[in-house]
């Protein structure tokens, strides 16, 4: 279809990020912004509900560099990084343009007290509500109906979802048919500790060069070797396999 390709098993969206958010927020129903990198792209392999989740989502983001290589690799179509932060920052700003809502869905209350102080500053038009949920490796029913009852309370023009993949993905799958108001879902996953600030998100320096998977490795090795020489090896594997097929 227009505006989309196709990668590796996944449609991904190549409009800008003015677009995304403008189009999700303009049209009806409860839409589910997803994104895609290397990592998660390896760990849907081994998780079928994750991969579903995905698979169902209205608009996948390439959010990773392999992923931009990969659409240029396989099918010679460019499209260009859009990073959860990107996402976020430009939905607020459209929801700040036309005085929204915005709820917060997930970290701990002290990263979502930092959220509402600094959106109360940077957002003056939008009213926020959050949610800090408590750890579990899989969230239940009785979970789900009390986030479904919690957002449905409030109403807002978008809910952010601040979870490590896979989980909030599945969290999104769940609670999609079950919200009523909200113009889309988004998974945004590190976000949430970059906008409060707990977390240094890379300079723009590193991002220019494509380099940020670089710099938040040499700033949590611990949590994210995994991404850089595990999930990255499989993903070229996988890609060259698919390029060398035809």
């Amino acid at each position: 279809m227009l505006n989309e390709c196709q990668v590796l098993g996944f449609t991904i969206s190549t409009l800008s990020v003015s677009e995304i958010v403008k189009g999700a927020l303009s049209g009806s129903g409860v839409k589910v912004l997803n994104t895609l990198n290397p990592h998660s792209y390896v760990e849907q392999k081994k998780d079928g509900k994750f991969r579903q989740a995905l698979l169902s989502s209205d608009i996948l983001i390439a959010d990773g560099v392999g992923i931009v290589y990969a659409a240029k690799i396989l099918n010679d179509v460019r499209i260009s990084k859009i990073a959860g932060y990107d996402l976020f920052q430009e939905s607020m700003k459209q929801i700040n343009s036309r005085a929204g809502r915005v709820f917060f869905l997930g970290s701990s209350t002290q990263v979502l007290y930092k959220i509402e102080k600094r959106v109360q500053s940077d957002f003056k038009n939008i009213e926020v509500k959050t949610l800090s949920p408590l750890f579990k490796n899989d969230f239940d029913e009785d979970d789900i109906e009390s986030f479904s009852f919690a957002i449905n309370d409030f109403r807002p023009d978008v809910v952010f979802v601040g979870l490590t993949a896979p989980k909030q993905e599945k969290l999104i799958s769940d609670l999609r048919d079950r919200v009523v108001g909200p113009k889309y879902l988004a998974g945004v996953g590190a976000v949430f500790d970059f906008y409060a600030e707990t977390v240094n998100r890379p300079s723009d320096l590193w991002i220019k060069l494509h380099l940020e998977w670089l710099a938040r490795f040499i700033s949590e090795p611990k949590r994210l070797w995994r991404r850089v020489f595990v999930s990255t090896p499989i993903f070229i594997a996988d890609l060259l396999l698919l390029k060398f097929k035809g």
